[in-house]
């Protein structure tokens, strides 16, 4: 059995684990020594705040991109990183899925809820990688990018995640389409004149 949202948070959270020091490239300029973010960064990782769970996600989703730049051939450091980067980081994700998303000549395409199992690929959930482009995206900001040059916020990215959600959508037989609220009921209160006795 499939799960509907499968995310990359477990799967980060290894490669943070299973990857060397933290951040040694994020945040210092290209050329420059690592030594003095890294123990910068790992006092950060030890320090006991108190920190939401969306920002202890955003850290660890940050740090680990770090690592994904640093693991890269050649190593790249932040300045240089692009939208085509990011693109590679979330198609490499893309082994860890645990989302079945069934290719067109599988004859569960479109089946919600395929009845026997099938040899179709396994990928991250679109609403998982939106998720994770949004913090990285905050993260990108908070660690000193600027907003114009942000390459997760670029229509590159912006144009991947749609074509990902319409794509399982497709294969997966499930509506992604925003919910629509209802609008609150305006009661229009009923003024009645009555003449004035006078």
């Amino acid at each position: 059995m499939d799960r509907d949202r499968s995310s990359p948070e477990e799967v980060i959270g290894n490669l943070s684990m299973n990857v060397g020091p933290p951040n040694s490239i994020i945040g210092s300029p290209a050329g420059a020594s690592s030594s003095s973010s890294s123990a910068t960064a790992a006092a950060a990782l030890s320090s006991p705040r108190n920190l939401s769970r969306y920002e202890n996600q955003k850290r660890r989703d940050w740090i680990s991109f770090g690592h994904y730049l640093r693991n890269h051939r050649p190593p790249l450091s932040l300045p240089r990183c692009s939208a085509s980067h990011v693109l590679e980081f979330l198609r490499h994700l893309d082994q860890f899925g645990k989302t079945k998303v069934h290719n067109s000549l599988c004859p569960f395409f479109g089946h919600s809820n395929p009845p026997a199992p099938c040899s179709c690929p396994l990928r991250q959930a679109w609403g998982s990688l939106d998720a994770l482009v949004g913090r990285l995206r905050a993260a990108y900001e908070e660690n000193e990018g600027s907003p114009v040059s942000n390459p997760f916020a670029n229509r590159a990215v912006r144009i991947y995640l749609r074509e990902v959600r319409d794509s399982q959508a497709k294969a997966r037989g499930i509506s992604y389409e925003k919910r629509k609220r209802k609008k609150p009921e305006q009661r229009q209160e009923t003024v009645s004149f009555r003449p004035r006795e006078g």
